[in-house]
């Protein structure tokens, strides 16, 4: 299936920008509008109200018609201020896309480094994670277990057939719906960066059910602030002395500090939270109302509406807002000496939390996994060129038609045909002729197939293999291991595994490039020899014409394939085209003399 909709290109976000940035403008407009308004609102209240206070009865009238008008400027003025910051969330995200258009994703803060093993080489080779990587390419999400979710998708270990399968069908209705992958994208990003909640879910699971309100002070924690409130109106209507609501209200301050290490504790998860849970609600409703037509996002769907995530967000955010306010030292003192104000945000949430709490880590984790398919469908979203991978059964094979790299710009890529089974490839070509650009797209494509993906190319099958690959080998001279060596133990890796007889494929940038020669060709040999199984494809580059030659030992096919260069005008140049057969040409001279370090132009290659 070939994606070509103009709508995923980049006219289709060019225009979505243009729009968003017309409308902020219209919005900064209306901001300054309220703005005047609140302060001319706010001036003639005084001035009513002083007018009042000299006599005037209208005064005071309009003064508090006044101080009306004001609180409702104020509030729609909030209301549009946060129209303005989802508006310009929503033009970085836009910037993001137009980004991957241009070349400027490489400059995005977030490479997935932190992310990588040194057990899996595989990350550093086929640039999953690092500057200029799949992971920095890909990465919508903005939540530490969204990005860690993501880096745990993109493996060179392939999952069950299924899991690949479910997310193929989530992201193929992800990318019909565009403006809504926009708009989960633009809450997301209002969200602090790298937010993490792991510590508030752990405090909310692990709750101490024995800082629970005592039941006979949750029964008292209605009376008393009704009570206190009562005999004080009546107290102004000289019904009831003074004394009375005095003691009211020193009993409920007195109670409220008595209580205070306890509603202390209570609360406290809820400290580090304000706007976080306003933002996780919207993104939940907007979950919950979507119209889902795929089995796994139905699925999501349905257990946020069966815990009622967005509903349950709001109660604990507007309970959040609530105790924030106790930071203000006279709201603290005259709301618990009226209302008795924390022990009933205390009640509020132990009570949310054997509600609620124990979803609450599911209901992230399927944000999680929102943000991951957020993130894989990009590919769809920004090539015009792109296919899901159909998984096969059976033996080893990989076929592909016109593949390139998604991190090389569509406009430039070289697309190439692979037809692999169980096999041993080598390939040889001239330096910088596109052998190790070839691995590595192939080899990571496999990885975004894994993933759910679509992949660059017109069309992918392959059957799952373990990914394998000794492509970027260093030396470290911490442990005393030279290159070579570090080879060496790559590739003792792959054979070990390989007596496992599970499909692999397995990559090898000019093998054992560390050593000379002769014995190079030898431990090349050999390596391959053992590495040419019925359940392995083994993709090969060298110098060395000689592997060219190499017979295989077992009946599986050992194949010569070729890239190569050409001059034009005493100048070098190359067609990234793969070919069948032994390269005949070599160009290292040609480039030495180019760096200037060879200068007899009579060693031109030609």
């Amino acid at each position: 299936m070939i994606m070509r909709e103009m709508l995923m290109k980049q006219q289709f976000y060019d225009n979505l920008r243009d729009a968003d940035l017309a409308l902020d403008q219209q919005l900064a407009q209306q901001s300054s509008r309220y703005t005047a308004l609140r302060t001319i609102s706010f001036l003639g209240m005084v001035f009513a109200l002083a007018a009042g206070y000299d006599g005037h009865p209208i005064g005071t009238i309009l003064g508090l018609i006044l101080l009306l008008l004001f609180i409702v400027l104020v509030r729609k003025h909030h209301v549009l201020k946060q129209s303005q910051l989802l508006l310009r969330s929503r033009l970085a995200v836009i910037a993001s896309f137009l980004d991957r258009f241009n070349g400027n994703w490489q400059n995005a803060a977030e490479t997935g480094l932190q992310h990588h093993k040194d057990s899996r080489p595989q990350e550093i080779d086929l640039h999953i994670f690092g500057p200029s990587s799949l992971y920095q390419y890909l990465c919508s999400a903005r939540t530490k277990r969204g990005r860690e979710r993501l880096a745990r998708a993109l493996s060179p270990v392939p999952p069950a057939k299924t899991r690949i399968l479910a997310r193929q069908q989530s992201i193929r209705e992800l990318l019909t719906k565009p403006e809504f992958c926009l708009e989960l994208e633009a809450r997301a990003r209002l969200l602090p960066d790298n937010h993490d909640t792991t510590a508030l879910i752990d405090e909310l699971e692990h709750h101490d059910v024995h800082q629970h309100i005592h039941i006979l002070l949750q029964r008292t924690a209605w009376p008393l602030p009704v009570l206190t409130i009562l005999s004080l109106l009546l107290a102004g209507v000289g019904i009831l002395s003074w004394t009375v609501p005095g003691l009211m209200a020193c009993l409920q301050f007195g109670l409220t500090m008595l209580l205070f290490q306890r509603t202390q504790a209570i609360l406290a998860p809820l400290g580090s939270l304000s706007h976080e849970l306003h933002h996780y609600e919207a993104l939940f409703a907007s979950l919950e109302q979507a119209d889902f037509t795929s089995t796994t996002l139905q699925g999501l769907q349905q257990r946020l509406q069966s815990g009622q995530a967005a509903q349950s967000l709001h109660t604990l955010a507007a309970l959040t807002d609530r105790v924030s306010q106790r930071g203000n030292i006279f709201f603290f003192f005259v709301a618990n000496t009226l209302l008795l104000w924390d022990l009933h945000c205390s009640i509020q949430f132990s009570r949310w939390q054997d509600r609620a709490a124990e979803n609450l880590r599911e209901w992230i984790d399927i944000w999680s996994e929102i943000e991951v398919l957020l993130s894989l469908s990009v590919v769809g979203h920004t090539r015009e060129t792109c296919c899901f991978p159909e998984i096969l059964d059976g033996a080893p094979h990989i076929e592909t038609t016109d593949l390139t790299s998604l991190l090389i710009p569509e406009d430039t890529a070289i697309p190439n045909d692979t037809a692999l089974e169980a096999e041993t490839r080598i390939i040889t070509g001239s330096n910088m002729s596109g052998k190790t650009t070839y691995m590595r797209t192939l080899a990571s494509a496999a990885v975004l197939a894994y993933a759910g993906a679509p992949v660059c190319a017109r069309q992918f099958a392959l059957t799952p293999l373990h990914i394998f690959t000794s492509i970027q080998v260093n030396d470290d001279m911490a442990h005393g291991i030279s290159t070579f060596y570090a080879e060496l133990l790559r590739i003792k890796q792959m054979v070990e595994f390989s007596r496992k007889e599970t499909p692999m494929l397995i990559c090898i940038d000019e093998i054992f490039k560390g050593t000379n020669s002769a014995d190079r060709i030898v431990g090349a040999q050999e390596a391959i020899r053992h590495l040419t199984r019925s359940w392995c494809i083994t993709i090969v580059t060298t110098h060395d014409f000689e592997l060219c030659d190499l017979q295989s030992p077992n009946g599986i096919p050992v194949t010569n394939f070729h890239f190569e260069e050409f001059y034009e005008n005493n100048q070098i140049k190359f067609d990234y085209k793969l070919k069948e057969g032994r390269c005949h040409t070599t160009n290292a001279r040609y480039l030495l003399q180019m760096a200037g370090i060879l200068t007899d132009s009579n060693t031109i290659n030609e």
